[in-house]
């Protein structure tokens, strides 16, 4: 029996519709092979693939005996003439229950413009969908998830409502002794979602109304910051500023990817960032620049960028 690859294709199939606020929408899948979902959770990448209008799919050999790599299957995809290729959405799995085969995805809901915002709002029980996510019968981890504290109880979470499930699915992991706080931006403020999180640490839901993004979430990570100084002894505060290998963020292309995650945190603090490139790019800047934390600490993730489709 040939070697299964750590990522594999889940043919699911809408089996709820639980609307949670005005822009999200959880939709429960359902599908045999879902038991063989991997569990990891936290803010696990998976990756959609949206029927085309008539609600077909097109054969990439996803589910042949022998499955092919992601970069195989990907190249095929690519190859398509426009006409015959499906979108493809990168999102974060919220909840994965393989006892009875179902994973949740939270979406959230912006209109027709995009394509799985428009698949989601219009979604329905038996309506299908391709799943590309890990599968707990590989050898090999799948990778695909960056929430990597190390021996951080001291924490920050900071994201737009793209970061919001895996924000909100890291925090329900949290151990008990961990601190810190979870910012949260999101449309309005009836965005804001039920989560269980430790006691000692503070989440806050941001409603941006009208507003561009990062409007209220960058000042909000700069109070945060604020307060972190003020709490802190000049000795704290001298430790860290002399810390940090470059404390300046290097200048970054703009039509690169950005997205940089320590491969091992060793102090007591850790930062996770994720959301809109832009945004996410200035507060990292800020936590290190101007905060002195240890870039080594701090995990940024540019979920998507203003103006630019992401796949």
């Amino acid at each position: 029996m040939p070697a299964r690859q750590p990522y594999d294709a889940f043919l699911s199939t809408v089996i709820r519709v639980t609307p949670l606020s005005p822009h999200f929408t959880r939709i429960t899948f359902g599908g045999t092979e879902l038991a063989h979902f991997g569990t990891d959770g936290l803010d696990q990448r998976i990756k959609l693939l949206l029927p085309r209008a008539d609600g077909s799919f097109p054969e990439l050999g996803l589910f042949d005996a022998e499955r092919p790599a992601m970069q195989d299957w990907y190249r095929r995809w690519r190859e398509l003439p426009d006409p015959e290729r499906n979108a493809i959405r990168t999102y974060t799995i919220r909840a994965v229950r393989p006892e009875v085969a179902e994973i949740d995805i939270d979406f959230v809901l912006h209109g027709t413009e995009g394509p799985a915002s428009a698949w989601a709002q219009h979604a329905r029980i038996g309506d299908e969908l391709i799943v590309i996510g890990p599968d707990a019968r590989a050898t090999e981890p799948a990778g695909g998830i960056e929430w990597n504290p190390g021996a951080a109880r001291r924490v920050l979470l900071a994201g737009d409502e793209t970061a919001a499930p895996a924000i909100c699915a890291i925090l329900e992991s949290l151990p008990a002794d961990f601190t810190g706080d979870a910012i949260i931006e999101v449309p309005v403020a009836e965005d804001a979602l039920a989560v269980t999180h430790p006691a000692g640490v503070r989440v806050r839901w941001l409603g941006r109304g009208d507003t561009p993004h990062g409007t209220l979430l960058e000042p909000a990570v700069q109070e945060w910051g604020a307060l972190r100084s003020a709490a802190a002894t000049q000795t704290a505060v001298d430790a860290h500023a002399g810390a940090a290998p470059g404390a300046e963020p290097e200048a970054v292309d703009p039509d690169e990817v950005l997205w940089e995650v320590p491969e091992e945190v060793a102090g007591e603090e850790y930062a996770w960032l994720a959301g809109e490139a832009g945004v996410v790019t200035r507060i990292r800047r800020h936590l290190v620049r101007d905060l002195g934390i240890d870039r080594r600490a701090v995990a940024f993730m540019g979920y998507w960028r203003i103006g630019r489709a992401e796949g």
